[in-house]
């Protein structure tokens, strides 16, 4: 028993060193609050960055559960399998994140805030300019980048290929490309394109939604099988007597690993397929 104790504590000191050692890797010093232009660093990235810390509490705090799993078993193997379990469940059950949805949602306000603007006069610089105020949190950096660009004598279809290329989205090179090619007609019609592309933006996102709902209704039932299996996992484990005591033995132990390594591949395998896929762009780089 000794043995497997000091094992165990063998294994979380190497764990909880790695665990340090990457947290310290991704820890970002004060200093560097603001961006390289002097702006201070958007609560977005303050959110991310104190989950990311709240992630690394959680490993840890997985770590020593792992220990204490051990050395009540006598298994070593749950000082590395209880944290791995612990921190990739979460992800692995967790929805994607959807980039394309919250950017076009994004676009959609940004082209509605444009239509907006033109029937009164302006012209599409104008309008670029001034709706860069009411922007979306997801555009408004790009958009006052896109506003520097113009005021650094770029052309608008330079400015606006620009944008595309930092946005990188199919959906974007279609709005930036009808923007573009009113702005060489001097506006001619620009009301009418901003009108359509906000009538297929809603299109898209209707039909973007339809499909986040199908690809989440596997998921949410993965998410009750994983639950329940753990639970019954858990009653059988601490009632179940020796049940579990082939899996004490090196074999068994092995067995074990790749028993979990089996399960979350078929839950990466199912993240895999229910991510959206890339899409082709209709622009290319503006170098």
């Amino acid at each position: 028993m000794m043995g497997t104790f000091f094992a165990s504590v063998c294994g979380l000191l190497i764990v909880g060193g790695l665990v340090l050692v990457i947290a310290g890797f991704n820890n970002t010093p004060r200093a560097a609050s603001t961006s390289p232009s002097g702006s201070r660093r958007s609560p977005l990235n303050g959110g991310i960055g104190a989950a990311i810390r709240r992630r690394w509490w959680q490993l840890l705090l997985a770590v020593v559960a792992g220990l204490i799993a051990a050395s009540y078993t006598g298994w070593p193997l749950l000082t590395v399998l209880v944290p791995v379990i612990a921190y990739a469940l979460p992800v692995l059950l967790a929805a994607p994140p959807n980039r394309d949805l919250a950017l076009l949602e994004a676009l959609d306000r940004w082209v509605r805030t444009l239509s907006s603007l033109l029937p009164t006069g302006r012209s599409i610089t104008d309008a670029i300019r001034l709706s860069g105020r009411q922007a979306p949190v997801l555009l408004a950096p790009l958009l006052r980048l896109l506003t520097a660009r113009l005021d650094d004598r770029w052309t608008i279809q330079q400015a606006l290929r620009a944008l595309a290329d930092d946005l990188d989205s199919p959906d974007a090179d279609a709005v930036l490309a009808a923007l573009s090619l009113a702005a060489q007609r001097g506006g001619t019609g620009a009301a009418a394109t901003l009108a359509a592309l906000a009538d297929n933006i809603q299109e898209r996102l209707r039909a973007l939604r339809e499909i986040e709902t199908e690809r989440a209704k596997p998921r949410i039932v993965v998410r009750q099988v994983t639950g329940v299996t753990l639970v019954v996992l858990a009653l059988a484990f601490l009632f179940g007597g020796q049940f579990f005591a082939p899996y004490a033995s090196g074999v068994g132990q092995l067995l074990l690993a790749l028993l979990v390594a089996a399960y979350l591949g078929s839950l990466l395998f199912l993240r895999r397929m229910t991510t959206p896929r890339p899409r082709q762009r209709i622009l290319g780089g503006s170098a």
